[in-house]
């Protein structure tokens, strides 16, 4: 079913996978957990929308990251001087609600924990974040950052942007109200995002560093870092479990930490297969099922948070990658 399909109504808690070589999003219905539609994202000519990666979502519109390009096996090389789009579709028919090229590639786009803006870093070695305003899409604000920033997310709190520059090996610390940068936080070898946790930290995925540098968003200084020894694909933390996942998409599992309570520090509880080039993870919000999503099995796992195995293989597009949840 496509964009236009006037059928299309997706007026129920879902999860939307982008299917990055295909240029789809799969729609699981998470009641079943079931594919029930696939929303095709591709146009034509200079709207033409090719390797879509991540996804957030608002008011029931989803906010796309388009860098056109295949990150599935890492982000590094190859990026400078490309350019990108911001895609804006309706959640509940579909359709497309706006389309715009950006001077350069964005690894994603965002919505301000408000809702009223849509941030989006660009890819290049002078590195900037476009700031939109989400009701007209007019550009307010550019902010200067480090070297080839790739993921922008905010903290728990919404207070503050945090952006994972992989070429200089910081995070650049926004205020999201004055839109200046307050403190630049040295980690590991080539950051791609700071996942928000709702511990009031924020976990860094160092793909090259294999590490995870764990930063107190109230001092913005690293806390903790935490020894992979593989190429983490994203950290997402679990608050009603207390628990930390990091995807490992080389050996097709998913690792998880647990906070002692006693040494005041993660600590590796153990790990899981889901499937080849594990990527994102999400979930639930009472934190008891979580989605995976496997790039190169082009499936996505569901997986029971309490003992930690996949009770469903999903089949979706070609290289899925970014997910969100509508409740």
């Amino acid at each position: 079913m496509n964009m236009s399909d006037p059928k299309l109504n997706i007026n129920y808690p879902a999860a939307y996978v982008v299917n990055g070589q295909d240029g789809t999003i799969s729609v699981i219905k998470l009641a079943t957990n079931e594919v029930t539609e696939t929303v095709s994202l591709m146009g034509t000519g200079t709207d033409m929308i090719m390797w879509p990666h991540h996804i957030s979502l608002h008011s029931n519109h989803l906010a796309i990251g388009v860098p056109g390009m295949d990150f599935s096996a890492g982000h590094t090389a190859g990026m400078e001087g490309m350019t990108g789009k911001l895609l804006v579709i309706d959640a509940v028919n579909g359709t497309t609600v706006k389309n715009i090229n950006l001077p350069m590639m964005n690894h994603n786009t965002i919505y301000s924990p408000n809702g009223l803006e849509i941030w989006v870093p660009q890819m290049d070695m002078n590195g900037k974040v476009l700031v939109y305003d989400a009701l007209t899409y007019t550009l307010k604000n550019t902010i200067a950052v480090g070297m080839m920033p790739a993921e922008l997310t905010f903290s728990s709190d919404g207070t503050k942007a945090y952006v994972a520059n992989g070429d200089d090996n910081t995070v650049s610390v926004i205020n999201t109200t004055t839109k200046q940068v307050t403190a630049t936080v040295a980690v590991g070898n080539n950051p791609v995002g700071a996942w928000t946790g709702s511990d009031a930290r924020m976990y860094v995925d160092n793909e090259d560093g294999q590490s995870i540098s764990v930063i107190n968003v109230a001092t913005d200084a690293v806390d903790q870092t935490i020894d992979l020894g593989f190429m983490p694909g994203i950290a997402s933390h679990n608050g009603n479990k207390k628990e930390l996942w990091v995807s490992d998409p080389v050996n097709a599992k998913v690792h998880y930490w647990t906070w002692d309570q006693t040494m005041m520090m993660w600590m590796h509880g153990g790990v899981f297969t889901t499937g080849s080039g594990a990527h994102a993870i999400t979930f639930t919000a009472d934190g008891n099922t979580a989605y995976v999503t496997n790039q190169t099995a082009n499936t996505v796992s569901v997986v029971n948070v309490s003992n930690h195995t996949v009770s469903k293989t999903i089949n979706v597009g070609r290289k899925p990658n970014g997910l969100v949840l509508k409740m």
